[in-house]
């Protein structure tokens, strides 16, 4: 047999040896993994090009199964803005899941995969952006809206964040960020969305679906989610200070303010068939005052699909879905 020492020194060489294989192994993989995102981008820049110049910095990949097109440029022909994107991509459970990347991008196979979700982060518009602002007027006249004669409902933003609301709010670009996931929960799906715009807001919703997701019907759009569970956290970074400062500058009370910010969150809640109760209305009206964070949940007493919604009076949704908010 031979010495100790020399059994240990081979085991060293082996452990080496397997060390540098599976690095080598991994290196390849990441490699022919870049290559075919590489080659898909540049299939998009291509069939973009008569509408808009798209460049890019690289493509990135971890470990932890993150994929991700790193420092977008993109250049519309018939605007002089451009928009710049930090980093746009996918996530998934591990390294080994995005190997199959074929599978997750083109939804084949009968089922979706344990985790997967999508990333964008730091989308950089500028609050005056050419594109932002015939976007924004496209949508006033998709939808007939009319700026409101109310100058307490016009400076509280019921109509958006128009290019020249942000200007009166001192915003001088919008920093917008995405993170949004598919995980298995036990029988069923749990959906968590982050989602902030720099110095503005951040929220954070986590929902809780009965039932899988079969790729089939997310791709045809026949996928209807039926909801077991919600919560909504809504954390305010200075956009409520920034438009009380601006209709007291037009001369409004603080009653006046809080009153039509109630005013522009109940539209919000009818444009969703939702007319909120006290339940929801008075921890609102204390996040207004001062308290940084809205929670809002949701907690039916039996899966409820959220495509029939619209079925019930507005005014029986809260009771039907048990909404309930808190204020922090």
């Amino acid at each position: 047999m031979p010495p100790y020492s020399y059994r240990v020194r081979s085991m060293k060489k082996l452990l080496l040896l397997a060390t540098i294989a599976a690095g080598l192994a991994y290196a390849g993989a990441k490699w022919h993994l870049h290559s075919r995102v590489s080659e898909s981008m540049d299939q998009l820049v291509l069939m973009t090009s008569p509408f808009a110049t798209i460049s890019y910095a690289g493509v990135r990949s971890t470990f932890g199964g993150e994929l991700t097109v790193e420092k977008l440029n993109i250049e519309f022909n018939d605007f002089g803005d451009p928009l710049t994107i930090d980093r746009v991509g996918i996530a998934t459970d591990g390294f080994f899941s995005l190997l199959k990347l074929n599978d997750l991008t083109s939804m084949q196979g009968s089922s979706m995969p344990d985790y997967f979700g999508f990333i964008v982060e730091n989308v950089r518009i500028p609050a005056d952006a050419d594109y932002y602002q015939t976007m924004f007027a496209m949508l006033d006249e998709a939808d007939a809206r009319e700026v409101p004669d109310d100058p307490a409902l016009t400076c509280a933003g019921q109509y958006g964040l128009s290019p020249s609301f942000l200007e009166e709010l001192g915003y001088t670009e919008q920093v917008f960020s995405l993170r949004f996931s598919i995980e298995r929960d036990g029988g069923g799906i749990l959906m968590h969305v982050e989602s902030s715009t720099d110095d503005m807001w951040e929220a954070t919703l986590d929902m809780q679906v009965d039932g899988d997701i079969a790729p089939g019907q997310l791709v045809a759009g026949r996928y209807r989610p039926r909801m077991k569970s919600m919560r909504l956290e809504y954390t305010d970074r200075s956009l409520n200070e920034r438009i009380h400062k601006n209709c007291a500058r037009r001369g409004l009370s603080d009653e006046e303010i809080i009153t039509a910010q109630i005013e522009t969150f109940k539209q919000v809640g009818l444009e969703n068939g939702i007319e909120f109760d006290d339940y929801v209305l008075s921890p609102y009206v204390e996040f207004l005052k001062g308290k940084d964070t809205l929670v809002i949940t949701a907690d039916p007493r039996e899966p409820i699909a959220l495509s029939q919604i619209d079925l019930y009076k507005p005014s029986d949704v809260p009771a039907l879905l048990q909404l309930e908010a808190s204020a922090h």
